[in-house]
């Protein structure tokens, strides 16, 4: 759908209206925001819109993205104020790098097809930023679990991976028997350590199946919750306390919940 001049006019209205808000007569709260004080806002609103994802509610799904919009405009805003770049640049940046690391889309010589997408992805941006390790540039804030894929996705795209998934299987049986193996020895640093080693291999097992590992947890997370919630449910209908119930009572009720 062609979009006219009035439909990029209405992304200017919102600049000029967080640059208002930051002005001398701007939102007193508006006004004394900055890069750091808006950090845990906009990590809220970009799990409120993770959760609008999963739950594939369109109206809030536009909604959220309106909002992580907003912190992006702001963030530039800020920035311009300090003259370090504005929105302008920011949105030049980003389509330059989407140019320059899409060459087989937008440029007629097409690499050969082992270097094309996620492997060139990261190969440019390996060489463009004069990284000292294939595997720089992931944020150390991120959740290990999301880390752990991206890692494992950059040394894959470097060369470094295992040829095809039976090996993961495999892996992952050599890491389990050596969790079994410091149980025995009752050493807490090595279960830990070799704890760590099997999630590690699980998550290279969704990285293989093609599934997100943070996504696919997440979702586990909230299947768990509303079986359990579920449970307690039938509990509260009877006469005792849940506190009262022995396991195998509970568990019975489980495998109730779970079989719906």
């Amino acid at each position: 759908m062609k979009k006219n001049n009035n439909e990029f006019s209405k992304f200017e209205n919102l600049v000029e209206s967080v640059k208002k808000l930051r002005s001398p007569n701007g939102c007193d709260w508006d006004k004394i925001q900055t890069r750091n004080s808006l950090i845990p806002y906009f990590i809220e609103e970009v799990y409120e819109l993770i959760e609008s994802i999963d739950k594939k509610d369109s109206i809030n799904i536009r909604e959220e993205l309106g909002d992580v919009l907003l912190h992006v405009i702001f963030q530039s805003q800020i920035a311009s104020e300090k003259s370090d770049f504005d929105i302008n640049e920011v949105i030049h940046d980003i389509n330059e790098k989407l140019i320059d690391r899409h060459p087989h889309v937008f440029e007629k010589s097409v690499p050969s097809k082992d270097k094309i997408g996620n492997e060139l992805w990261e190969v440019k941006k390996y060489i463009k930023k004069g990284r000292k390790s294939r595997l720089d540039g992931v944020p150390k804030i991120l959740p290990s679990i999301i880390s752990a894929q991206r890692i494992q996705e950059k040394a894959s795209s470097s060369g470094f991976d295992f040829e095809e998934i039976g090996q993961v299987w495999k892996k992952l049986d050599e890491e389990i028997s050596e969790v079994k193996v410091a149980q025995k020895e009752d050493n807490f640093m090595k279960i830990e350590g070799e704890l760590g080693d099997v999630l590690f291999t699980v998550i290279n097992l969704c990285r293989f199946f093609n599934v997100s590992a943070e996504n696919a947890l997440r979702k586990s997370n909230k299947k768990f919750i509303k079986r359990f919630q579920s449970l307690e449910e039938k509990v509260s209908n009877t006469d005792r306390d849940f506190e009262k119930y022995s396991q195998n009572e509970l568990d019975g009720i489980w495998a109730e919940v779970k079989g719906k």
